[in-house]
């Protein structure tokens, strides 16, 4: 079950499929089960449904108080109804206003599933097609290798197949740039395998999106509104973020700190909105279950053909190998997560985190036409996922196979960690003093990140970096290396990362530099350009 960073993927161990492609022409055809729906599944427990609807408003509130996350709302649909939606607990910490199925929350990487609804729209109405090259509608368009710039689709891209790194452009995001800024660096990036590797990347998503958007004429908010959102009755959900903040029933974002949830940031995913900036609540998404589990279909309407949608959410990318021989790996489609659950039936299903405050989850059964949906005001500590694996278990299975938030809880962990190289380290017992502070001040070049300006006031160095994301103090740690604390999305509470200056012998003049947190591709160093005046 591989947790990524920076936003955010759970791949939930699913066994494999037994699909063989039939061959009439052969004389020994190997059958494809697929070919036979039902015949490979365990029948559901008899009242499960009946029974895990009854019993939800209990599990809920039970890892409520195991795990103190202030609010949560859930929504189940189930054969063209919605048949639950409530919320529990507060919008804030400190404040009576109460959790209710109107309560808009942001949906952080359920957003790619929503983005994969609607390019399936777009396909079904003939203006893109998933096999499109982005540079069909992004001519300027490129990645670090002709052949891959030139040859990625916008299924690619969705499937996270295209090469790119994981995380990629999240951390000129939390630098400051916009949209446009981190797709016309992605070249920079190193590339991996393309199409036989996987690398969960939200500035993948938006890429497709993008050219997707560019294909019809329309920017993607604009798009994603009018062609999803008001089709399907979404009338609270936005993929901008300035409409969350005007919603007077809004759930305040609570980050894990310090040992507890508390209400201090706020996210702003504009940038990165195909991939992580939705806003909606459980009623809204119910509505979007619904067109889910009707292939394609809602309220007598047909806005996307079953096709459309089922190569969206069929297996696309291996996301997740098997551990041992005995365990399930994982699959991606087009913005979807998808595999099969023991007892033969396929899962969709997709996970949300903000590291700032927010944490969801949704899984559909589409044999069972039962979806259910999860939002909490959270960082990630895995209660959106307990939650909906515990409803559908009982679902299918008439219990819980396990305890999931003691499964989940430790698996996120990592999310909430500080990163940085001094972590947990202490400046040597002999520190070298570091040199004159005038040494040091200037300007400095990086092609990917961009400008960075080091000041002083008085003996303290400061390093700025990008349009507003970054202005941090640097303390002394040894010599000429000096240590950052960054906190964003992408750097918990605590992380401490060293920035490294280099010097010629003999100068008294630092020529460049190296921050150590933003070197993971290779590409934190910056050079000298300017001194100070």
């Amino acid at each position: 079950m591989p947790i990524l960073r920076r936003n955010f993927l759970v791949t939930v161990g699913l066994s494999a499929a037994l699909a063989v492609p039939f061959s009439a022409r052969s004389a020994s055809p190997h059958i494809n089960v697929g070919l036979f729906p039902g015949l490979d599944q365990v029948a559901l427990a008899p009242n499960g449904m009946t029974q895990a609807l009854a019993e939800l408003p209990a599990i809920v509130q039970n890892i409520i108080d195991r795990s103190q996350v202030p609010g949560v709302a859930v929504a189940v649909v189930h054969n063209g109804d919605t048949v639950f939606a409530q919320g529990f607990g507060v919008r804030q910490l400190g404040k009576p206003e109460p959790v209710t199925p109107e309560t808009v929350f942001l949906i952080a990487s359920l957003s790619k599933s929503l983005t994969g609804a609607l390019i399936a729209t777009q396909v079904s109405a003939g203006k893109v097609q998933w096999h499109d090259p982005v540079v069909k509608y992004l001519p300027g368009f490129r990645l670090a290798n002709t052949y891959v710039s030139q040859t990625a689709t916008i299924g690619d891209f969705m499937a996270h197949r295209s090469g790119l790194p994981s995380a990629a452009g999240d951390d000129l995001e939390d630098l400051g740039y916009s949209r446009e800024q981190i797709l016309s660096r992605l070249h920079l990036l190193p590339l991996d395998d393309f199409r036989t590797s996987y690398h969960y990347a939200n500035f993948g998503t938006t890429t497709a999106a993008e050219a997707v958007a560019t294909a019809v004429g329309k920017p993607w908010e604009s798009l994603i509104q009018a062609a999803l959102f008001d089709p399907l009755d979404m009338a609270s959900s936005s993929a901008r973020h300035q409409d969350f903040m005007r919603r007077q029933n809004r759930a305040a974002q609570h980050a894990f700190e310090d040992g507890r949830f508390q209400a201090l940031y706020d996210r702003n995913a504009d940038a990165q909105s195909p991939a992580g900036g939705v806003s909606s609540n459980v009623l809204d998404m119910a509505n979007w279950m619904k067109f889910m589990l009707a292939s394609g279909r809602y309220k007598g309407r047909q806005l996307a053909t079953a096709e459309a949608l089922l190569q969206a959410t069929q297996p696309q990318a291996f996301s997740g190998p098997m551990a041992t021989a005995e365990s399930r790996p994982g699959f991606y489609g087009y913005g979807f997560n998808v595999g099969i659950e023991p007892n033969g039936r396929v899962l969709v299903s997709h996970s949300g985190a903000f590291l700032l405050g927010t944490g969801t989850h949704y899984r559909l059964l589409p044999s069972a036409n039962v979806g259910i949906v999860v939002l909490t005001n959270g960082s990630p500590v895995g209660v959106a996922e307990s939650i909906a694996a515990e409803f559908t278990d009982r679902v299918q299975y008439g219990k819980p196979l396990r305890d999931w938030f003691s499964a989940y809880q430790p698996l996120f962990q990592g999310l909430l960690e500080p990163v940085g190289d001094l972590v947990g380290q202490l400046p040597p017992a002999t520190v070298r003093p570091a040199g004159d502070p005038t040494g040091y001040v200037g300007t400095y070049h990086n092609e990917y990140y961009g400008p960075a300006t080091i000041t002083a006031r008085g003996p303290s160095l400061y390093l700025a970096l990008g349009p507003g994301g970054l202005n941090a103090e640097l303390k002394p740690w040894d010599g000429d290396t000096f240590a950052i604390a960054p906190v964003s999305e992408n750097e918990a509470k605590g992380s401490l990362s060293s920035v490294q200056f280099e010097r010629m012998p003999g100068s008294k003049v630092a020529q460049g530099f190296v921050v150590e947190y933003l070197n993971g591709n290779g590409l934190g160093q910056w050079q000298r350009t300017s001194a100070a005046h």
